[in-house]
């Protein structure tokens, strides 16, 4: 760098009109404060401030050095500059080599700027210069003091500071001088520094600063301390460290053996009496030689060790299977469940194979129904009758694949999937695992958690399930896989095709009344802590309970009702009422509230356009109701109720069935170019789909349009096509249990579902009559009313009034 002289410019520099003499030359900078009596340099880049710069020098003028507001702003105006700033001279002026400016000033005293001068390249201001007051009473004294301690402790703590800043802080005697000096080496934020600056005020000012400097010296005592301590706990370590070696040398030279060699014996032992295959022995042992050469402090040490853990801990030997109990597991799955003969009768043709082929291929059982008909426990009572250790494994949610078949050791905090996990914490590799909600698999970024699934639950190949984490085989063909589901249309093709599928329809009336009679009211009590000497609820009350206040396919919902009632009589117990409480059906009123359910089938099909459908859902059958209307129009056909795709298409090929019937049916055809057809299915914020509403839509219209009302006691499914034919339906177990839940009488079905009619509930049978049908015109001879006679009625519906008048 080329040091010139301060009074003479640069032969290059241009010459500028020279600012007043009662002005000063303002040089704004960045993220810097200049104070009175200090000495600081400053680069200059920007290319209004070398300006400034050099025509200071020319001049020998004093400039003001101001502070921005904005430390990123790179060309900032007036009004972007603190006001109160420093009078400084320019002790030297230095251009580098590489064109850049440097200054050295040295700070006079504060200024204040009135106002800004316009029409020159840099900044001019006419300003108010403030000198420092140097009052000295006693507080200011005793401030300067205590100010030069806290100045002198604070460079004292800092671990270089420059031995001749703290004797220039002891040679001081102006108080404001020396504030400004420690404030002006102190490592805080610009604008803090610039408040000190604009605090006029002696004393407040020498306050401010001793504030800052107790939190500076707070801070770097803790620093030191910090560090101190670090010190002292890394010389602690190396220390330990070193004692360790020798005393591993000592016990050495004794023929001790150490705490880690200690440690690996009994892995070693641990892994003899584990019972692994010989390649996963192998394995371990591999691990375990490798676990001994390596340092405590290693970071793999603890993944290989955790690693280890699992192989030791892991059932791999078959425990003794107890003899199986034909009887027993008979008697187990009737004191558990009341009904689901079919269900009862399939387990037990299971037990009995296993018990006649204990090492065949099971199947995997898949227990498919509504919430609440028992399903989960039905998993529980198979294994407490084949004398097993039971697990379940919650499959809802799941979108990982690394939740069946776990993590691989690279990553940090892995862990083995969830059928390890589960059969590890069950202790035995011939445990019932159940696999809960496996309708209810996702798949996202981290692959399909079913298509993993496809080797667990095959019995041809889990036999050398690999899970990514223990990255060596391990044998599940002991395993019973049970699955549950509320539906099968959300599993996969392949993985559906390896389970044998049990339906659990739900339950009939009767069954309800039994299920809360032996089970419900005993557990609901023991859990409000009733006993069955204190309250006694009548059958009445329960199957008006099951009748008006629970609609639905399992027994959920009953029991939280019947909870609710048991609840009620506690809290009169609990009051101080003595003897036995009876609930019974009048009182159900005021525990429940009114009736939540009633029975809708005669008021909505009261009207001709209205009839019974019956549905299948996830949950169970239901009952829906289709509801047709005429209004004049063009012969538009109007839906509504959130039908689906395939819904819609079934109301169109009933209307073309019934246009293409009209006059087998008695309705003059020019109805349909006057009038707009409306079909609604209420409960329009339910999505409805499939096909299985055709004929009850088909029924719908026919009634509409030859004013015959449907029967209030008969509920019809089955899908039609153009030719007329009733084709068959799903779910006619669980649409039968719904008709009848529902009061309904009649049931009209495709013909061609005779097959299933064995599969419908004894007391559903009972209490139905079952019509059979072929084609949709058996459909009207059996839905429909005979036709009135009453000729003033026939006129008043013969056409709508609109379309009379035209």
């Amino acid at each position: 760098m080329v040091d010139q002289e301060t009074s003479r410019p640069s032969p290059e520099q241009p010459q500028e009109s020279s600012p007043p003499p009662d002005t000063l030359i303002i040089l704004p900078v960045r993220d810097l404060v200049l104070f009175p009596k200090v000495i600081l340099p400053i680069t200059v880049g920007r290319k209004r401030s070398v300006l400034a710069i050099q025509q200071a020098v020319r001049e020998q003028r004093q400039i003001g050095v101001l502070t921005q507001r904005d430390p990123e702003m790179a060309d900032p105006q007036p009004v972007d500059l603190y006001r109160m700033g420093t009078v400084a001279n320019i002790v030297r002026f230095v251009t580098g080599t590489d064109g850049t400016h440097h200054i050295v000033c040295q700070g006079e005293e504060r200024f204040h700027v009135t106002e800004f001068l316009e029409g020159y390249p840099y900044f001019v201001a006419r300003v108010l210069r403030i000198p420092d007051a140097e009052t000295r009473t006693p507080e200011i004294e005793a401030r300067f003091l205590h100010l030069q301690r806290q100045a002198i402790e604070a460079l004292e703590l800092m671990p270089q500071a420059p031995k001749e800043l703290i004797a220039t802080i002891q040679a001081v005697t102006s108080p404001g001088m020396l504030a400004d000096l420690a404030v002006a080496y102190m490592d805080i934020p610009s604008s803090e520094k610039q408040e000190i600056l604009e605090t006029v005020n002696l004393a407040v000012r020498m306050e401010k600063v001793s504030k800052l400097l107790a939190h500076r010296i707070e801070v770097l005592r803790l620093t030191q301390e910090i560090s101190r301590q670090t010190k002292a706990a890394l010389d602690q370590r190396q220390r330990e460290a070193l004692l360790r070696e020798q005393m591993a040398a000592i016990q050495r030279q004794l023929g001790e053996d150490d705490t880690k060699a200690q440690e690996m014996a009994e892995l070693e032992q641990a892994i003899a009496k584990a019972g692994m295959p010989k390649d996963v022995e192998e394995h371990a042992r591999k691990e375990l030689r490798r676990l001994s050469r390596m340092p405590e402090a290693a970071a793999e040490y603890g993944m290989v060790r955790t690693y280890l853990d699992w192989l030791v801990e892991l059932p791999w030997k078959l425990p003794e299977e107890p003899p199986i109990d034909i009887e027993e597991a008979r008697k187990i799955l009737d004191e558990d469940h009341y009904g689901l003969e079919k269900v009862k009768r399939r387990i037990i043709e299971y037990l009995a194979v296993r018990k006649l082929a204990p090492q065949g291929k099971a199947p995997i059982l898949c227990f498919v129904g509504p919430p609440g008909v028992g399903k989960t426990s039905l998993g529980q009572s198979i294994a407490r009758a084949m004398g097993r250790k039971f697990q379940r494994v919650s499959l809802g949610g799941v979108h990982d694949e690394a939740e069946i078949r776990g993590h691989r050791r690279t990553y940090v905090g892995a862990l083995p999937g969830n059928i390890i996990q589960a059969i590890r914490k069950a202790g035995s590799r011939n445990c019932v695992l159940m696999l809960d909600e496996i309708d209810k698999l996702g798949a996202g970024i981290h692959g399909d958690p079913a298509a993993a699934l496809l080797e667990v639950l095959d019995p041809e190949q889990n036999s050398t399930f690999r899970d990514n984490y223990l990255a060596v085989p391990f044998d599940l063909s002991r395993v019973v896989f049970i699955t549950t589901a509320n539906m099968l249309d959300t599993i996969p093709g392949p993985l559906r095709d390896r389970m044998e599928v049990i339906s659990l329809a739900g339950y009939t009336a009767t069954e309800k009344l039994q299920i809360a009679r032996r089970y419900l009211v005993r557990r609901q009590m023991e859990a409000n802590g009733l006993k069955l000497e204190q309250v006694e609820i009548t059958d009445e009350a329960l199957k008006a309970i099951i009748d008006h206040y629970t609609r639905e396919a399992g027994v959920r919902n009953l029991e939280r009702e019947i909870g609710k009632v048991l609840r009620h009589a506690a809290v009169r117990i609990a009051e101080g009422e003595t003897g036995p409480i009876r609930i019974d059906e009048s009182d159900l009123q005021a525990i429940l509230g009114p009736p939540q359910f009633e029975n809708e089938v005669a008021m909505r099909t009261s009207v001709p356009g209205v009839a019974t459908g019956l549905a299948w859902t996830p949950v169970g059958g239901d009952i829906l109701f289709v509801e047709a209307t005429r209004i004049p129009g063009s012969g538009k056909l109007i839906l509504t109720g959130q039908l689906g795709e395939v819904m819609q298409e079934s109301a169109q090929a009933a209307l073309s069935i019934v246009k293409n019937r009209a006059e087998q049916l008695g309705i003059d055809p020019a109805r349909f170019e006057k009038s707009d057809i409306h079909v609604h299915v209420p409960a329009g914020a339910v999505p409805k789909d499939g096909p299985s509403a055709g004929i009850t839509i088909f029924v719908a219209l026919v009634s509409l349009l030859s004013q015959r009302c449907v029967r209030n006691d008969t509920a019809m499914t089955g899908e039609i096509s153009l030719r007329g034919l009733v084709l068959p339906v799903g779910g006619i177990k669980e649409k039968a249990i719904a008709a009848a839940r529902a009061g309904i009488k009649r049931v009209v079905l495709p013909a061609r579902n005779r097959k299933d009619f064995d599969d419908i509930p004894e007391e559903a049978r009972r209490n139905l009559e079952f019509i059979w049908i072929e084609r949709v015109e058996e459909a009207i001879a059996a839905t429909l009313e005979p036709r009135k006679e009453n000729k003033e009625q026939e006129r008043e519906h013969a056409e709508p009034p609109q379309a009379a008048a035209e």
